[in-house]
Order: C-alpha cells, then sequence, then structure tokens
C-alpha cells in the first residue's frame, strides 16, 4: 500500500486545523500557507473531506474551513480512507463481502486479511488529538 500525495495533504490539513481550531473558519490560504502546500492543491482535497462530513465549510468574507468532528474522534483511518478509499491491500477485501470466485481455495487470502485488518487497527487507533500531542 502507498500513501498517496492527496492522502497525506489531507492529514496535514486536518492536523492544521485540529491545531488552529476556534469560533472562526480558517481559510484555505492560511493553511496553505502554514502547510506550504498548493491552495490549488487543497481545493481538490476539500470536497472529499467534506463528504465525509470530516470539515465544515463556509463561503463568503468570514469563509473557510473547521472540523466537523473533534480531534479525539476522528482518526487518520477517516481521513485516509476519504481521500485514499478502500485501505484493503487487494481488491477482493474492498467489498464486506468477498465476492472472489477463488476465496475458498485461496491459499494466501489469511495474509492479505490479517494485513487489513492490522492497518485498520493502526490507522483507525490514532486520532488527530495523538498526533498532536505525539512528541
Amino acid at each position: 500500500m502507498k500513501i498517496s500525495t492527496k492522502g497525506r495533504y489531507a492529514l496535514r490539513m486536518m492536523v492544521d486545523l485540529a491545531q488552529n481550531k476556534g469560533e472562526e473558519f480558517i481559510s484555505l490560504a492560511e493553511i496553505a500557507e502554514r502547510q506550504s502546500i498548493s491552495k490549488k492543491y487543497l481545493e481538490q482535497i476539500v470536497p472529499m473531506l467534506s463528504k465525509a462530513g470530516l470539515i465544515r465549510t463556509n463561503r463568503g468574507n468570514r469563509g473557510g474551513y473547521m472540523l466537523n468532528v473533534p480531534e479525539e474522534k476522528c482518526t487518520v483511518g477517516d481521513v485516509l480512507r476519504a481521500t485514499e478509499g478502500s485501505l484493503a491491500p487487494v481488491a477482493c477485501l474492498e467489498y464486506s463481502e468477498n465476492t472472489c470466485p477463488r476465496k475458498d481455495e485461496c491459499i494466501t487470502l489469511y495474509v492479505w486479511e490479517d494485513l487489513y485488518r492490522l492497518t485498520q487497527e493502526y490507522f483507525d487507533g490514532i486520532t488527530l488529538k495523538d498526533i498532536i500531542e505525539h512528541k
């Protein structure tokens, strides 16, 4: 599995929103500047995070973005699934039911199932708050 730039930048954006949270919405320009990420690139990420319910958006003069989920409840897994899609290491595990015609005789299936389980447990075990407090 390789996490794309989109996933990495989305996580940086979410951590930035958590670190700078307050009553006001935060502009994309501020986030882009603090994170040294192109504003245009962040504009591509915002719809994914918004659709997943992870951020709130506000248009207009005092517009911008803020977390829609408390930082202690938003996990790395949430952010990566919003931007990367499934974290499954093989196609047959992408859906809740494995419909692969070889699943009953696949001698390596347990390897991929265990990797998938460990990956999800790891990413779902780290919150934005954990990242902020990590020293």
